[in-house]
């Protein structure tokens, strides 16, 4: 996935399509994120560096793109300023990250980038037409449905780090590229983006609460508990594609369609996904043998 988005990238910018501060952020970015998750697929990297390469690239990324735009809640708009960048850092940060506790399960990163990334194009198309945002949110689409084929349940192949961190990194960065655009972007990719978000937050908050510490690897995530109760990789992915395509694809559908009320559009689309989570466990303490 790495060399085919970045191949498409260059593509794109040879025929115009894609500005050169936005490809130097998505692509010297995103190989660092790539070659540090490699790195530590391989050699199993302590924490500290991982973390500094993750913010170096994200400090880098805003830098080119220009930061953080205003974000617009129905008739209000917040301004960002130089705030932005910390937000913004800690945005891709965690979208990072967020890609790589979901990525446990076959084909569920793999169509989830992929749908996020179709989806964000055609709701782009339809806002205003396909801009170079879109385009490039495309090719990472069209990277993962590739990569989709031998990842699909039962998998051959797998993404490790280094395709896991990556993806969270381009999602998060193409998100706030967008919302230079349009000022209900990052409500439509959060809209998006809301099975991941929402199980890896509340699993994050619920772990923090109880004390544990929550960079050791754990098998809490509501996803992992319906694998377990289920007893199947291919209908939790498939359950989480509908989700996707029956739920959060119309919400921000309207929140594009109308942006005054893409605010309230982003709870009425997550609530019930927290609600979902809460009740399929996301975030209980695993049983000791289980």
């Amino acid at each position: 996935m790495v060399i085919a988005a970045s191949c498409g990238w260059l593509i794109l910018w040879l025929f115009g399509w894609l500005p050169r501060n936005l490809l130097i952020a998505l692509i010297i970015g995103g190989a660092a994120v790539a070659m540090v998750g490699l790195m530590d697929d391989r050699w199993k990297l302590g924490a500290g560096m991982r973390i500094a390469v993750h913010v170096a690239a994200a400090l880098w990324a805003l830098a080119w793109i220009g930061g953080v735009a205003d974000l617009r809640l129905g008739n209000l708009t917040v301004e960002f300023g130089w705030v932005g960048y910390m937000l913004g850092g800690l945005g891709i940060i965690w979208a990072l990250n967020l890609f790589n506790f979901m990525d446990g399960i076959d084909g569920i990163a793999a169509s989830e980038i992929a749908f996020i990334c179709c989806a964000a194009a055609l709701l782009g198309f339809i806002g205003g037409g396909l801009d170079a945002v879109g385009a490039a949110a495309l090719t990472l689409g069209a990277a993962a449905c590739g990569f989709l084929i031998w990842n699909w349940p039962p998998a051959r192949i797998f993404m490790g780090d280094v395709g896991s961190g990556y993806i969270g990194y381009q999602t998060a960065l193409l998100a706030i590229a967008a919302a230079r655009n349009s000022p209900t972007a990052l409500l439509v990719w959060c809209i998006l983006s809301g099975v991941f978000v929402v199980d890896a937050t509340y699993t994050l908050i619920v772990r923090l609460l109880r004390g544990e510490r929550v960079y050791q690897a754990h098998r809490t995530h509501a996803y992992q508990w319906l694998v377990r109760h289920w007893g199947s990789h291919k209908r939790v992915t498939v359950v989480v594609i509908l989700v996707n395509l029956l739920w959060l694809f119309p919400c921000a559908l309207l929140a594009t369609l109308s942006p005054g009320n893409a605010g309230w559009l982003t709870v009425v689309a997550l609530l019930p996904l927290v609600l979902a989570a809460g009740a399929a466990g996301s975030g209980r303490a695993e049983i000791l043998g289980g």
